[in-house]
């Protein structure tokens, strides 16, 4: 062999040998760096992963406080509607109350209430109050009861009112107290609010 063929094989011998370690850093280098993605890859998982249950659990609860804040506007409404309804329906009442205080059945009434608070009182001592309002009834609930009536300082709407001093009892016939204590217990059913 001659020394260029000798100087040829060498330099081949000594590529093949260079090309065989870079080959095997260039492996080297690449499991090395497949290894740093493969673990950057997971953490960015990890990562990616938490910050979606953490947008889920911000998102949840910025639902929620949506939904309680829609549902108190709701109940306010609610509430300021059946408000303004009661208004109304106890003012419907009272104008049916007033219709119904100039027949000649409300008068049939306060016979009834003079007749059984006369009993109650077993015919003792008693002053009975009618409503100014119904002061032109006076004359006819006298003769028709025989009891002699009181007209009231005080408006209580209608019905009527007896005293026994003897006994420190009043006898509540009238109509106002019995308006408030309906008005108070009156709510109305279904829906958000609460039934009767």
């Amino acid at each position: 062999m001659t020394v260029d063929e000798k100087i040829t094989r060498l330099q081949e011998s000594a590529m093949q040998e260079a090309r065989s370690k870079g080959n095997a850093i260039v492996e080297q280098h690449k499991k090395a760096l497949t290894n740093v993605f493969e673990q950057h890859k997971a953490e960015a998982l990890i990562q990616a992963d938490t910050r979606i249950k953490a947008e889920k659990t911000s998102v949840k609860q910025q639902l929620g406080m949506a939904n309680s804040k829609a549902a108190l506007e709701l109940k306010r409404e609610l509430g300021a509607a059946q408000k303004r309804l009661k208004k109304q329906l106890f003012k419907e009442v009272e104008e049916k109350l007033s219709a119904y205080m100039k027949t000649e059945k409300y008068q049939d009434l306060l016979v009834k209430y003079i007749e059984k608070a006369v009993a109650y009182s077993d015919r003792g001592e008693m002053t009975i109050y009618v409503n100014p309002t119904d002061a032109d009834k006076k004359a006819y609930l006298e003769e028709k009861t025989g009891f002699t009536l009181s007209i009231s300082k005080e408006d209580f709407i209608g019905g009527i009112r007896a005293v026994i001093p003897e006994r420190n009892i009043l006898v509540d016939y009238a109509f106002k107290g019995a308006l408030e204590r309906e008005y108070q217990k009156f709510t109305f059913g279904g829906g958000m609010g609460s039934g009767r």
